[in-house]
């Protein structure tokens, strides 16, 4: 599949399927949204504020970061970017399972993925990327925390593979880094062929108003913004982006029951002799077998949307379950345990 497939409007009810802050944004966000005013909307954005302010909140120079519609946007960026053809088809290594953008933005820029089966355990594949890499391979594509499993690499251990491959970018995905995980922005001066992707649509609520942004090294990141268009973030987005950082209380609530929640999802599987994965993200990967695919129907029809995972490779079985407020949670794990 080289085309990502937007999942349909489920209706109402407990969404669980799609790592999405369950507990909404923040009470600032709305009102930041209200505050705009028709001269707001009616001009292009300055993004001085939110630029500055967003990188003091990361902990960075403004110029180490860019701005993005949503993570999605940078994905793309830096695949037409780093896998634009030239006397060759350029490729991508792609460790599976994977978010399936990483194939539809290499198909989009023209070139071929090469996807890396899992190991047992979902263990890293190192000496498999190693060895898929060759004198046509520009871009490796990781998630840490990695979408579906929730497992983590450590941040020595992508150092390594990029300190190896210096004609490769390696596009490290930190979508769930909120949750847990090592962050490899420590490592961006000294490896300049990684570039760090974050959204704020997880842990801050803001799925709906696309907000991401790419980090790198100064000039790594230089190409890449003159690929961005000059307004990408529309008004809203970046307003409710200011606000939703400046609520770290907001933040770190929800961070605090998602991991409360992971941990009832691993005591329900270890009552029932379900397999799991311990996760650093707001989700949990539950192993329980052939039933899957009925058992998400069963739950989407009482209302409860968890996702089917067990086309992706490696995850035969699986449903992931979105970790977010312990009451949804609660709610979720007590209609699942009456299916099984």
């Amino acid at each position: 599949m080289t085309q990502y497939q937007r999942l349909p409007d489920p209706g109402e009810g407990l969404r669980l399927h799609l790592n999405e802050n369950t507990g909404g944004c923040s009470p600032a966000v709305l009102d930041a949204l209200r505050s705009l005013t028709a001269e707001d909307i009616a001009f292009y954005p300055s993004y001085a504020d939110v630029e500055r302010e967003t990188a003091a909140h990361l902990g960075i120079a403004e110029r180490w970061m860019a701005l993005v519609n949503g993570l999605d946007e940078g994905l793309h960026a830096v695949s037409a970017l780093a896998l634009r053809p030239g006397a060759q088809v350029m490729k991508s290594v792609i460790p599976e399972p994977a978010f399936e953008m990483y194939a539809a933005c290499t198909a989009a820029a023209g070139a071929v993925a090469v996807r890396i089966p899992p190991r047992d355990g979902f263990e890293f594949p190192i000496d498999d990327i190693r060895a898929a890499v060759d004198d046509r391979t520009r871009l490796i594509y990781l998630t840490n925390p990695n979408n579906p499993t929730g497992l983590t690499v450590p941040s020595a251990t992508i150092a390594e593979l990029a300190g190896e491959l210096p004609a490769v970018t390696v596009l490290v995905d930190e979508a769930y880094i909120d949750f847990g995980g090592e962050t490899m922005l420590p490592w961006l001066d000294a490896r300049r062929n990684v570039i760090v992707g974050r959204t704020f649509a997880k842990a801050y609520g803001l799925a709906a108003l696309r907000a991401g942004c790419l980090i790198a090294h100064p000039e790594t990141l230089e190409p890449v913004r003159q690929t961005l268009s000059p307004y990408n973030l529309n008004v809203a987005a970046a307003a409710a982006l200011r606000a939703a950082i400046r609520d770290t209380a907001w933040h770190d609530r929800y961070v605090r029951e998602s991991a409360e929640s992971r941990r009832a999802i691993y005591a329900f599987c270890d009552t029932r002799g379900l397999s799991y994965y311990e996760s650093a993200a707001n989700f949990v990967l539950v192993r329980i077998g052939d039933r899957a695919p009925d058992v998400t129907r069963s739950l989407a029809a009482r209302g409860i949307f968890i996702r089917d995972r067990s086309t992706q490779p490696g995850c035969a079985g699986c449903v992931r379950i979105t970790a977010g407020l312990v009451d949804h949670t609660g709610r979720c794990l007590d209609a699942l345990g009456a299916l099984l």
